[in-house]
C-alpha cells in the first residue's frame, strides 16, 4: 500500500495535482473520491478529465448518476453514488470498472459492495476557505507504481 498527502491551497491546484495524476491512469484504473459536499471532489474529476486530453466541460452527475466522456483515447466514466444510498442495485458497474476507461466515484460509501479490490481512494478534507488536503491511498497493489510515480514528480514541482 502507497500513500500520499498534498496540501492545495487554490482550486487552481487541485485541478493541476488531479491533471498529473491523470498522465499516469490505465484504463482500468478505479478511483474513489471521499469528502464533505462542496470540498472539490468535482473539481478534482475536473482535473482527471482535462489530464485525460477531454475538452468537454465536466459537471457532477448527480441526477444522471454516470456520465461517460468518450471522445479521447481514455474514455472517463464519472459516477455519483450518492443517489444510491441504501439501494442494493448494480447499474452495471463491473463494465465501468473492469473495462476500457477509468471510473471516478463520488459518494463510493453508498456502493461499497460494488468496488472492485483494487482501486485508488482519495480522501479531499477542508482546511480553509481555499485549501484542501488531499490523501491518496492505493488499496491493492495496481495503484502503488501510480502513486509511487505522482509522489517522485510531486517533489520535482
Amino acid at each position: 500500500m502507497q500513500e500520499l498527502a498534498v496540501k492545495t491551497t487554490s482550486e487552481q491546484e487541485t485541478i493541476l495535482l488531479a491533471e498529473r495524476l491523470a498522465t499516469y491512469l490505465n484504463p482500468g484504473t478505479v478511483i474513489t473520491l471521499t469528502g464533505d459536499l462542496g470540498v472539490g471532489k468535482t473539481t478534482f474529476t475536473k482535473g482527471i478529465a482535462q489530464g485525460l486530453g477531454i475538452e468537454a466541460t465536466v459537471t457532477s452527475p448527480t441526477f444522471t448518476i454516470i456520465k461517460e466522456y468518450t471522445n479521447c483515447d481514455i474514455p472517463l466514466y464519472h459516477i455519483d453514488a450518492y443517489r444510491l444510498e441504501g439501494s442494493d442495485e448494480d447499474i452495471g458497474f463491473e463494465e465501468y470498472f473492469y473495462g476500457d476507461g477509468i471510473s471516478v466515484i463520488e459518494w463510493p460509501q453508498f456502493i461499497e459492495d460494488f468496488l472492485p479490490d483494487q482501486y485508488l481512494e482519495i480522501i479531499i478534507t477542508y482546511v480553509d476557505i481555499n485549501s484542501r488536503k488531499i490523501h491518496l491511498i492505493s488499496r491493492g497493489n495496481a495503484d502503488s507504481k501510480i502513486l509511487k510515480q505522482l509522489k517522485d514528480n510531486h517533489k520535482d514541482s
